[in-house]
């Protein structure tokens, strides 16, 4: 199971509870091109072939040009992906579980790199914010649909 360096300068990890059956939730955050239509915070984004451990997909997020690849995958429950950008290698880890009528999102991130240990307390803030923001967003488009 792959996991965020938890030596990295910066570790985030967030949760939210979404009032949304899994497969809307699973159905929203994995359909990656999709992004910018829910996530105001992601300019663009797009995969490269399937939704599978190893290949890649492109996306923009604040001005930054990002390259991840899928790192692991188990459909509905966990998704894992990271690269380098701008200097900072990031490991993202996502799960999903069900509890009652509502969905358990977790996300861990974290950063490292040259950039992250100059600025290791600003960047951590701003990585908590996006974080934050994805989550908010990816519930409220969930919840939308009920």
């Amino acid at each position: 199971m792959v996991t965020v360096d938890e030596s990295a300068p910066v570790v985030v990890r967030l949760s939210t509870v979404i009032h949304a059956p899994l497969a809307t939730v699973w159905e929203l955050h994995t359909d990656i091109a999709a992004w910018p239509t829910w996530n105001a915070d992601v300019e663009q984004a797009g995969l490269d072939g399937p939704l599978m451990p190893g290949n890649s997909f492109g996306w923009r997020t604040h001005g930054l040009d990002i390259s991840s690849t899928v790192r692991e995958l188990v459909p509905g429950e966990r998704i894992v992906w990271g690269g380098p950008a701008a200097g900072i290698t990031g490991i993202h880890v996502w799960t999903f579980e069900q509890h009652g009528d509502d969905v358990i999102v977790r996300t861990e991130e974290s950063w490292s790199g040259a950039p992250v240990d100059a600025a290791a307390d600003d960047l951590g803030k701003a990585l908590h914010a996006s974080l934050d923001n994805w989550l908010q967003h990816l519930k409220s488009r969930a919840e939308q649909f009920l």
